[in-house]
């Protein structure tokens, strides 16, 4: 098992690195193996940097990102468990459409361009299909992760998450929906945090073949504590799934690792 933790001075930083590895690793991958290259995202604003730099290097690169699959984590229900929708702020699809795929085919040729095809997301209607989808098309290569601030939630795996827990619809927890107060401002309140979501389990992000926890700013310092220390997964802090991936690094910055050098 390879575990690292590495600390960057800001944000971007972080986001260039995982972006530099990104294109290293879906090259090797499928000079190795042709194929799809699966990429497990979650949306909010970790990951922003991330996608960013990797759309200014598919282009400066002429990247073909035409077999990269996006395995969205997550996305959140109304009362009548179905996606909400596609336009509303808070959505997860509108989110993955606007800010990852759009950014990222930009400035590509058509032919190089993530097809919208290979926008994943998990069914609410039938939630337990998206791991055999995932693992029909190979497995993840590389799951990008982030922590939530207040309860370590990840993707919508709240506190007590088992590790054996696959894709499926859950309650979210009421510190999971304050967190989120923050990753989706436009919320005027709580109360109009949705109350539950699809979401793909401890064991689904565990079984990738590497994974990259992203952790910045200031609020994520008790998220980067428990990180930092975790060998294995505890229930109390579900991001720490991240250490019982077999290759992860856990990318922070100053803010978040309170001066760590």
């Amino acid at each position: 098992m390879s575990r690292r933790v590495l600390i960057f001075d800001t944000p971007d930083e972080i986001g260039s690195a995982v972006a530099q590895d990104i294109a290293a690793r879906m090259a090797s991958s499928l000079a190795a193996r042709p194929g799809l290259f699966l990429l497990g995202c979650p949306g909010g604003r970790s990951p922003r940097p991330v996608y960013a730099e990797l759309a200014r290097l598919a282009g400066a690169q002429a990247l073909d990102l035409s077999r990269l699959i996006i395995v969205m984590m997550d996305d959140y229900l109304t009362p009548a468990m179905d996606h909400v929708p596609d336009d509303a702020h808070y959505s997860c699809r509108r989110f993955a459409r606007d800010e990852i795929l759009a950014v990222l085919n930009a400035a590509l040729a058509p032919s190089h361009r993530i097809p919208d095809g290979n926008l994943w997301f998990p069914d609410p209607a039938n939630p337990a299909a998206y791991d055999g989808r995932i693992a029909a098309a190979g497995g993840i290569d590389l799951f990008l992760l982030a922590s939530g601030a207040g309860d370590g939630h990840v993707a919508f795996n709240p506190p007590g998450a088992v590790l054996a827990s696959r894709t499926r619809i859950v309650a979210l927890a009421q510190q999971t929906r304050r967190d989120n107060l923050a990753t989706f401002p436009n919320f005027a309140s709580i109360d109009q945090v949705p109350t539950h979501g699809v979401t793909v389990g401890i064991a689904t992000i565990a079984e990738a073949r590497a994974s990259a926890m992203l952790v910045w700013g200031a609020d994520k310092r008790i998220a980067f504590q428990n990180l930092a220390q975790a060998t294995t997964y505890d229930p109390r802090w579900p991001a720490s799934v991240w250490a019982s991936c077999p290759d992860t690094t856990l990318y922070a910055d100053h803010a978040a690792a309170g001066g760590t050098p």
